[in-house]
């Protein structure tokens, strides 16, 4: 017998006996719910934390289920957890502290499980987590356009009890990345980061790149655009030439492209796009959130320098941010396809937020998102 609950669900109240016994079957409840799908990720798809194949069906209020196919390939033991679509909304217990992996070795029967809370906007981390936050200097040189800049590191909450090398991810805009006290609100990298950390997704260093203050739009401007004669040529050659070198020699870094990303937000994800573009044999990941593109409305993709196969892309955009913005994300996307600079259309994610409004809040959600599918995500998807 099936029972109409109030959201529109069915919900059959013999379900544990009406279980055919072959694959395992999964049965959560949960005393917190709203209408965010769960998935349980684990180490059967690399803890992916949005793979479909992997959704758990509502059959409830605040109860859900999935079900492995006869034939699924089990590890010897499976490990899972159960989230929200991320890192971010993942499972905690009771007093909002982290769970441990769920295991089980069955491969048929019902397993069932209970979720007391999620985490929200990855809210609570652990302070032992946090990255070790180092100025590298506040008077950096920039030969290239005659000034200094001042210029933070991010490392691993462990570095200094380590000796392994670590993916680099170059950030335009430091003074909205981590400041408790910036006008507009921050990114929150570093409690984002500790989160990352905690749940072993990955460790990466991020350099943080103050911009020019009354000059950041002329600095991140690249060539003639309708903002007039920009200074992002040289900038770019200065991360490129000037810091990512010093960057290499004085931590332990994965100097390679493939380990080495930048991205930044609006105009600094502009410039990025740009970093990327001409130089495509230093940056294999690019993380660009809700690029200013109508600065540039033909922008020219070229790819004679070098082989681009593995270039992977996170484009973000907000539909409460302009009326062109989606439309000239899905554009450059195609554009990259099209001129072959991405080989893949799945070594692009594209991320669209219909509520996401230009501000450091969406940025700041979709920061882990991106770091995690840019550097730690082994299938693209």
């Amino acid at each position: 017998m099936q029972v109409m609950n109030s959201d529109n669900t069915t919900f059959n109240p013999d379900l544990n006996n009406s279980i055919i016994n072959t694959g395992l079957h999964i049965i959560l409840t949960t005393d917190e719910d709203d209408a965010r799908p769960v998935y349980i990720s684990g180490n059967f798809n690399n803890w992916r934390t949005q793979d479909k194949d992997f959704l758990m069906e509502k059959i409830g209020n605040s109860s859900y289920h999935y079900k492995f196919s006869h034939d699924f390939d089990y590890p010897a033991e499976l490990l899972y957890k159960f989230t929200k679509g991320d890192w971010s909304e993942v499972e905690i217990d009771s007093h909002g502290n982290r769970t441990e992996n769920r295991s089980t070795i069955a491969h048929t029967g019902i397993q069932n499980e209970h979720v007391a809370r999620w985490r929200k906007n990855w809210l609570p981390f652990k302070q032992s987590f946090l990255p070790q936050v180092q100025l590298i200097s506040d008077e950096f040189e920039i030969p290239q356009l005659n000034k200094t800049r001042k210029i933070w590191a991010l490392l691993p909450h462990d570095y200094d009890n380590s000796s392994e090398s670590y993916p680099v991810m170059y950030l335009q805009d430091a003074q909205n990345l981590f400041n408790e006290t910036a006008e507009f609100g921050n990114w929150e990298i570093d409690k984002k980061l500790a989160v990352m950390s905690e749940y072993k997704i990955g460790k990466i260093i991020i350099i943080a790149i103050e911009h020019a203050e009354e000059d950041r739009i002329k600095e991140y401007n690249v060539g003639k655009t309708v903002l007039g004669k920009g200074q992002g040529k040289k900038y770019i050659r200065f991360v490129t030439d000037t810091l990512k070198p010093y960057v290499d020699s004085h931590f332990r870094t994965k100097k390679e492209r493939e380990f080495t990303g930048i991205g930044g937000s609006s105009m600094g994800a502009l410039v990025s796009i740009f970093s990327g573009l001409r130089n495509p044999e230093v940056y294999g990941k690019l993380m660009i959130f809700s690029p200013s593109l109508w600065v540039v409305p033909e922008l020219k993709i070229d790819i004679k320098k070098a082989d681009t196969a593995d270039t992977k892309v996170y484009l973000y955009a907000g539909g409460d941010e302009s009326k062109t913005m989606i439309e000239h994300v899905n554009k450059f996307q195609s554009d990259l396809i099209s001129s072959e600079f991405v080989k893949e259309k799945s070594n692009i994610n594209l991320s669209i937020n219909r509520q996401g409004k230009h501000s450091e809040t969406y940025w700041s959600d979709e920061f882990p998102k991106a770091i995690e599918w840019l550097f730690f995500n082994t299938k693209n998807s």
